[in-house]
């Protein structure tokens, strides 16, 4: 073989991808990687060339031309721009093979040569493919979406080795994220007509790589349970099933370690400290195996703590008095942090908003005591030199820069930039977890707040079905654009459908309206809604209600978490009876009116037109960390209605409740508190024996879904009317002591709620978190329990059907029945003046019971589920009465999908 300084013929080539043929990726790279590392030599000649005069070979060597060959897109200037041949230099094999290696650092040719032709110097390029398309074969867990966007090759780009390996690389990690380390990659390349390809990446996804074992070393004091039970990684078992941390990952892995410190310096192991962790595939390289070699060191207690205050209004020696920790407890790093936490809040309330709490350590190693002093000091301060907003195609820039706590020129407070973000997010306009961003000013104490937001779409078009054991089958819609024109503001129309409630209400509210801090919003609905009893398990319609109106309110801020609410509704009721069923010709006159013998004497109260103009105020308290699903913080609402602002209804209304969260240590379960209660003032008197002068459409209700444990409106007072017993003629079946006996059975019984004037009711609940996988399908499972009770409506008049006479005795002297005993008498009324039951002539004897009128505290507990499925929010608890009063209407198992709780 000779030298291209010795010929003048010979080409250097290399051909890195063969035409017209599905390849593998893997061969095609080959040749680069060669080209990379090591020369190109020329290819031997098949015919020796004749030998020349040295003269003349040296006039051969010098390039006097170079012409590019096989060019498509790129021009050949640019082509030529890539290499270091110059015209009039000297041709050499070394020359040669630095041109080859430029072209092929470019990555544009998939074939290219160089000739020299005594002095006339020929570059053939054969250019790369253009990519027609990528393809995905073969993932299932992930799917398209997830994976493109990491994908940096695209159609019509020119394709390169490079780009393919940085993709593959870039999936991979992908599976990797997912704890799918056996996935495999493997890039094709199909060739196309017009020097075109298609890239397919043909991945194989592997099984999900499990923990199967978590082994501890060096542990005395901990047992490898306990310490496994800190960690956030589990171990692959049966029992883990919905859990996804039983996946690896080299993130969690590094966690756990904290996670492992954290606990044992919370238990006074303040030497602990993890040697090693190693995380080794098993030998079937599907699972990992993750040990942990620790040192636990001795434990300590805290020696003298104290405070060092160089703040004006804090006495130190006061201050250590304070203090959680005292002298020979075990030393606690979680309780230190609180300290820190509360000291630096507590200087904030006086005005300190630049206090700066640090901790000093003395540890001393012989007798294990850890002395600690906090040192308070007002830190420098630092201003806000100005507020950024980014990102916001839409929403206008007043929506976000309202929400922030700190304006231009405002010196810098770490609380006030928390709420920012607590604000921002809470709008619900932008990505999950939003942080303001810190960044340096022009000037040491100048800082810059940049608000990066990523807008999420805040139009809603909702169609649901659902069925309830409540409202039986559901149907609902609703259109809403939270954000809209991007001012904030909300409005919306909404349509809701069942058996027994029709509703319509478009609505619009501004949370700063006229661009001030005053809230605003009106409502306009219509609102059927259909009442009912039981009988047994059948449900009756009692009464409709069709409700007409609109209200407007208004709202302004009194502090950061308290505001003042004012309304004002006009409602126009009317509340009617079906005639064929509650109405009869009562006086023999041919008018039907209603007949309270058939639909008792409340329901006749109720019926007519009224209009009722109310007017509201409410104080609101709110510092909830979150309006969807709050861990901690508390909301108190103390509101009072008055009707009677014309209209042809009075009375004063007045609720209050009040609820708080937190959050059981790092765990994950959730504890709340709820506490409510209102009463209703009438202010007018209605005429009439046991007439209650608060309408029954106006009462409180208690029970399902409020009161777990009960039916809907199974709690408080109502009327049971109960059927007499009959013989085979129709006759009364009398009871040894001659009296009629009655079917008591609650199935068979007609059950109607009638409300009361007060109520009470209280709650205690328990979240309790499931792993990962369980809350990424919606999972969130409680255990609870509800105390309460409705009562203060006026003892109404009892009445029976009139079939037949009234019977007497041998005087001639009418009989009655007193109610609760069932004894037969001749007095009309009892001793309190509560009416006795007429005793009726053999045929279709009706006692009515009065129960239930009793503030005395019904008590329930239970467990239940709350899941956010597919197809609507779902609700279901199983209940257990521990304390109730004689008449309220028990239910064991409630459940409801399409309705929120």
């Amino acid at each position: 073989m000779k030298s291209m300084s010795e010929t003048g013929t010979m080409p250097v080539t290399c051909n890195p991808v063969a035409p017209r043929a599905p390849l593998r990726l893997v061969s095609l790279l080959a040749c680069g990687s060669i080209l990379a590392g090591v020369p190109v030599l020329a290819e031997a000649q098949t015919q020796p060339a004749a030998p020349a005069a040295p003269a003349a070979a040296a006039r051969d060597n010098t390039i006097r031309t170079i012409t590019v060959v096989g060019a498509e897109r790129l021009e050949p200037t640019t082509i030529l721009s890539y290499i270091r041949l110059r015209v009039g230099q000297e041709y050499t094999a070394t020359a040669a093979d630095e041109a080859i290696k430029d072209l092929s650092a470019t990555e544009l040719f998939a074939n290219y040569s160089i000739r020299n032709d005594n002095g006339n110097v020929v570059i053939s390029v054969t250019e790369n493919p253009v990519i027609n398309r990528i393809v995905l074969e073969g993932n299932k867990r992930l799917k398209n979406d997830k994976i493109a966007p990491e994908i940096k090759l695209a159609p019509r780009q020119i394709f390169t080795r490079s780009k393919v390996r940085a993709d593959v690389a870039r999936i991979i990690e992908l599976y990797k994220r997912q704890g799918r380390f056996a996935a495999r990659v493997e890039p094709k390349l199909v060739q196309l007509p017009q020097n075109r390809v298609d890239i397919v990446f043909e991945i194989s996804e592997g099984p999900k790589s499990k923990v199967r074992q978590i082994n501890i070393l060096g542990n005395e004091k901990f047992s490898d349970g306990e310490l496994r039970g800190e960690m956030v990684t589990k171990q692959a078992r049966l029992t883990s099933f919905f859990s996804s941390n039983t996946s690896y990952d080299p993130d969690r892995l590094a966690f756990d370690q904290q996670k492992l410190r954290q606990f044992y310096l919370t238990n006074g192991y303040a030497d602990f400290r993890v040697v090693s962790a190693v995380a080794e595939l098993t030998p079937d390289q599907q699972d990992f195996i993750i040990t942990y070699v620790v040192e636990e060191g001795e434990r300590y207690t805290f020696g003298e703590v104290k405070v060092d205050s160089q703040l004006r209004d804090f006495d130190s020696d006061v201050m250590s008095t304070q203090l959680p920790m005292k002298d020979g407890d075990f030393y606690n790093a979680k309780t230190v942090e609180d300290t820190v936490e509360q000291l630096t809040e507590l200087a904030g309330r006086y005005g300190y908003a630049f206090a700066d709490v640090q901790p000093r350590f003395n540890r001393n190693p012989a007798d294990r005591k850890m002395n600690v002093t906090f040192l308070l000091r007002e830190a420098p301060r630092v201003y806000v030199e100005r507020v950024d907003i980014n990102g916001n195609t839409l929403t206008q820039d007043k929506v976000v820069r309202r929400e922030f706590r700190l304006a231009e020129g405002d010196a810098f407070n770490s609380l006030a930039v928390q709420r920012t973000n607590a604000r921002i997010n809470s709008l619900g306009y932008f990505q999950e977890n939003f942080e303001v961003k810190q960044v340096e000013g022009s000037a040491p104490d100048r800082i810059v707040l940049e608000a990066n937001v990523e807008e999420l779409p805040t139009g809603e078009l909702q169609f649901s079905a659902g069925f309830s054991s409540i409202e039986q089958f559901i149907l609902a819609g609703s259109i809403r654009q939270r954000n809209f024109r991007g001012r904030g503001q909300t409005i919306g129309l909404s349509l809701n459908y069942s058996q027994f409630s029709r509703s319509a209400q478009v609505s619009f509210s501004d949370p700063y309206l006229f661009d001030r801090n005053i809230s605003g919003g009106v409502d306009i609905y219509r609102r059927d809604f259909n009442s009912f009893n039981f009988t047994g398990n059948n449900r009756n319609t009692t009464f409709q209600q069709a409700t007409t109106g609109f209200s407007l309110r208004a709202g302004v801020p009194l502090t950061e978490y308290m505001a003042l609410v004012g309304s004002y509704t006009l409602n126009y009721d009317d509340v009617s009876l079906d005639r064929t069923l509650f109405f009869s010709d009562i006086d023999g006159d041919g008018t039907t009116e209603c007949d309270p013998l058939r639909a008792g004497r409340f329901l006749c109260d109720a019926i007519g037109q009224r209009l009722s103009s109310i007017v509201g105020l409410s104080l609101n308290y709110n510092s909830l960390n979150s309006r969807i699903r709050p861990s901690r913080g508390k909301t108190i609402s103390l509101s009072a209605e008055f009707a009677g602002l014309g209209g042809d209804v009075r009375y004063a209304r007045f609720r209050g409740r009040a609820q708080q969260f937190w959050n059981v240590g790092n765990s994950g379960f959730i504890f709340s508190v709820l506490a409510e209660g209102g009463t209703i003032i009438p202010l007018q008197e209605r005429p009439g024996a046991g007439v209650d002068d608060v309408l029954l459409t106006d009462r409180f209700f208690l029970g399902e879904p409020q009161f777990r444990g009960y039916a809907i409106r199974g709690v408080g007072p109502r009327i049971l009317t109960q059927q007499s017993i009959l013989d085979n003629l129709g006759r009364p079946v009398l009871d040894g002591d001659g009296n009629p006996t009655f079917i008591t059975e609650r199935r068979q019984v007609r059950d109607d709620a009638i409300g009361g004037r007060n109520y009470y009711l209280g709650r205690a609940e328990l979240e309790i978190p499931l792993g990962s996988g369980a809350r990424e399908l919606g999972l969130r499972p409680s255990i609870w329990t509800d105390i309460g009770a409705l009562w203060g409506v006026e003892t109404p008049v009892l009445t029976v059907n009139p079939t037949g006479t009234q019977l007497r005795d041998d005087q001639g002297q009418l009989l009655y029945q007193v109610p609760v005993t069932g004894d037969i008498t001749t007095d009309a009324a009892q001793a309190d003046g509560s009416p006795n039951i007429r005793l009726i002539q053999p045929g279709t004897n009706i006692r009515e019971l009065f129960l239930g009128n009793s503030p005395s505290p019904r008590i329930t507990a239970g467990i239940g589920v709350n899941w956010n499925s597919p197809f609507g929010p779902f609700r279901i608890d199983f209940a257990q009465t521990i304390r109730k009063v004689e008449g309220d209407d028990e239910r064991r198992f409630t459940f409801n999908v399409g309705t929120q709780f």
